[in-house]
């Protein structure tokens, strides 16, 4: 999340609105928010419900769900989807811009 809060203005200039889902509840997420000052919405999802909706995976022998990265459009129509498999595997900011870009 570090990396998306370095080039969160970029990503405006791109008319886009980043949005974290992540599995913990909504006092967990409230506090990471406020400890780290993110600029973008965070949605707890302790339920799995939205991360299962875009086929984020459990790798029970990495204690946890692995990164995606989803890139939905403004007609809810998902463009872009990278599935990591460690918690380092994600796409750059560069290559979200410029799919972004693409899209836009």
């Amino acid at each position: 999340m570090a990396q998306l809060r370095q080039d969160h203005a970029k990503f405006e200039a791109e008319d886009t609105v980043i949005l974290v889902a992540g599995p913990e509840n909504d006092k967990a997420f409230a506090k990471y928010w406020e400890e780290n000052s993110l600029p973008f919405i965070g949605l707890p999802d302790p339920k799995h419900s939205v991360l299962k909706l875009f086929g984020q995976e459990v790798k029970l022998f990495k204690l946890g769900r692995m990164p995606a990265q989803v890139i939905v459009d403004k007609s809810g129509i998902a463009r872009y989807a990278h599935y990591g498999h460690s918690m380092s595997d994600i796409s750059s900011n560069t290559e979200l811009l410029e799919i972004l870009e693409e899209i836009n």
